[in-house]
């Protein structure tokens, strides 16, 4: 039997990103996961791969940047080799203008990004147009931009599991530590460290609109998703007592994606979903060094931007771990 290499702890998207990463490069890597793959978090329904506003940048959004821009290849790959459609697309997205300050700033973050996005993206603001997919604004104007991208999040994550088998690893619930040791576990890891999890409720809507922007209207990601459903999410709760339950939040996250955008009004939900993501004391992921486990590492605290980050955590982690080469961010570091 051939000796493993990694062993990451954690069948969501970021261990097992580290594990493809480290794959990739001809390392053999072991995922070991009780509960099975994108069991927590990254089981949900949104899949927003939404970028940080293009202001006051700093070593987190451009870590995020770089991600996003490697999320094209990045995915294709994780296809090609699994066999399976991830849902990506990089179709942009649209978020209304409520007032001429609002307008204002979307009009400033357009100048910063032509600098701090390369080339790579744009972020303009632009009349409301005609078509149906289109949010209503109070101001006629919405900001649209090319980065975000959308992922479908389970088959994402368990395309990412196949993936790693096909380049000879393992993902297995139960099986021996060897090799480099890397905690990935979500919620239950972060607490470990001193960090936390938010509760997130979503809902999965009957409703085509494949192929459009996505939307952020009232603090609420819209995601149109390939198979003819849209995501709507979701809450952000400090404070939970049925951390996998939905409730009347998840209501009134549905009640107010209803008035900002009343196409959606009839649309049947087929699915609630709710579930805890895991958040660092700086909301930053926590990357590198296990922070209490001698020997161990560590790559935790995705949050809300998880699958965004995935493509940069797997390469930076495999950099640490095959090479010794530490290219984290420091405010990344436990």
């Amino acid at each position: 039997m051939a000796t493993i290499d990694v062993t990451v702890m954690g069948a969501g998207v970021f261990g097992l990103s580290v594990a493809y990463a480290c794959a990739l490069r001809g390392a053999r890597a072991r995922v070991i996961d009780p509960h099975g793959v994108a069991a927590g978090a990254s089981g949900g329904l949104v899949g927003a791969l939404a970028p940080h506003v293009p202001e006051n940048w700093n070593p987190k959004k451009a870590f995020q940047f770089e991600s996003l821009v490697m999320a094209t290849g990045f995915w294709e790959k994780v296809s090609e080799l699994s066999g399976v459609d991830v849902g990506y697309i990089r179709s942009g997205r649209l978020q209304p203008l409520a007032d001429d300050r609002a307008v204002q700033l979307a009009q400033d973050r357009a100048a910063t990004a032509q600098e701090l996005w390369q080339g790579q993206a744009i972020w303009q603001v632009v009349p409301v147009g005609t078509e149906q997919w289109m949010p209503p604004s109070p101001t006629g104007l919405v900001v649209h931009d090319t980065l975000s991208a959308l992922i479908h999040p389970r088959r994402a994550t368990r395309a990412l599991a196949d993936a790693v088998i096909a380049l000879g690893g393992e993902v297995v619930r139960t099986g021996e530590q060897a090799g480099k040791l890397v905690w990935a576990t979500g919620w239950a890891g972060m607490q470990d460290i001193g960090g936390n999890g938010v509760k997130g409720q979503a809902a999965l809507l009957r409703y085509d609109a494949a192929g459009q922007p996505q939307l952020f209207v009232d603090a609420l990601h819209i995601i149109p998703h390939g198979d003819g459903t849209v995501a709507v999410g979701s809450t952000s709760e400090r404070e939970f007592d049925a951390p996998y339950a939905t409730d009347a939040a998840l209501d009134d996250v549905l009640e107010r994606a209803h008035a900002a955008f009343p196409v959606l009004g009839g649309a049947e939900v087929i699915e609630r979903w709710a579930g805890v993501r895991a958040r660092s004391k700086s909301r930053a992921p926590v990357l590198g060094h296990h922070p209490t486990q001698d020997g161990a590492f560590i790559a935790n605290g995705g949050f809300k931007i998880g699958f965004g980050m995935a493509p940069k955590v797997g390469e930076v982690m495999a950099d640490l771990l095959l090479d010794g080469r530490d290219t984290i961010p420091e405010g990344f570091r436990a």
